[in-house]
């Protein structure tokens, strides 16, 4: 994806705003990597592109992200000092929200952010669908995807959690359009499924756009480097078909949650949205989907999976 005016929305692929780093092209291109095709074939029409990882990549994955290099991707990248809107949390531990980390094609570990949701199957995760596959590309997805929920300062209190499926709209594989996803993980190392052990936000969809929202992300600025959470609150307002709210945080934040009616006591709220783009690269704004039928059909197909 090629740069464009600071009145566009740039994406957060990956961790960086236009910049390429150890070999990654990041925000503004879109994550590449070689895996398993996505979708089942004669599936055209389904609204909703669906990418699997066998038994043996999940715990490739499990064995491949140790503590050492999730600590070490963070050390990969500066993105500059982070903003005045962007401030640490220092509240109640929000054990759904997490790391979500990957490698792409060109071999470069890197990471988003994701958040465990209330699901039929106890296992569901949302993030923003440029964390799992590059937008207009069917067959350009990431590989090696773990979930570390409460990820902070090279901890995981809770374990990881392997991405054995991701799906995303179709539309996203092909017009990179509405820029969701939802995440299936296997249970943690003790058999545990996501939600019993960190509990799931609720979802809403076809919310009218407006009110409080807390988001969150690990962004890849200083001093933090996606070691610790980042939150930006504002108010939520339509513009260029999104929804918006005044934030600083840049890459590493994708996928991070939009919480509605935050109760910052309890660390719950209702996700209508993830981080998806920036507003330039000196970022001022945060852009979030509005999520109507289709991210419903996404969610559906995860949490039922």
């Amino acid at each position: 994806m090629t740069e464009t005016s600071s009145s566009v929305p740039r994406r957060l692929r990956g961790r960086a705003t236009g910049v390429a780093v150890a070999g990654l092209a990041l925000a503004l291109a879109a994550p590449v990597a070689a895996t398993a095709t996505a979708g089942q074939a004669g599936a055209a029409a389904d609204p909703v592109s669906v990418l699997k990882f066998k038994a043996q990549e999940r715990k490739e994955a499990l064995a491949y992200w140790t503590p050492a290099r999730m600590k070490a991707v963070g050390k990969s990248v500066d993105l500059g000092p982070t903003g005045p809107k962007a401030k640490p949390w220092r509240g109640t531990t929000l054990k759904t929200v997490g790391r979500l980390f990957f490698v792409n094609a060109g071999g470069a570990d890197t990471w988003c952010t994701a958040t465990a949701v209330k699901s039929a199957n106890r296992s569901a995760v949302m993030t923003a669908a440029h964390c799992v596959r590059r937008g207009s590309s069917p067959y350009n997805t990431n590989i090696s995807m773990v979930f570390v929920p409460a990820y902070h300062k090279g901890k995981a209190p809770y374990g990881a959690f392997a991405v054995r499926q991701a799906a995303t709209p179709r539309t996203w594989q092909t017009d990179s359009t509405n820029d969701m996803a939802a995440l299936v993980v296997d249970a943690g190392k003790n058999g545990k499924k996501l939600t019993d052990a960190v509990g799931g936000q609720q979802v809403a969809f076809n919310r009218p756009v407006g009110g409080a929202i807390s988001s969150f992300g690990y962004s890849a600025t200083r001093p933090q480097l996606g070691e610790e959470l980042l939150r930006c609150v504002g108010t939520a307002k339509k513009e260029h078909g999104s929804q918006v709210i005044p934030c600083d945080m840049s890459g590493g934040s994708s996928g991070g949650p939009w919480l509605a009616d935050f109760n910052a006591t309890t660390g719950k709220g209702v996700l209508v949205s993830v981080n998806s783009a920036l507003d330039s690269l000196e970022p001022t704004k945060m852009y979030g989907e509005v999520w109507k039928g289709t991210a419903k059909k996404v969610y559906d197909r995860a949490q039922n999976a």
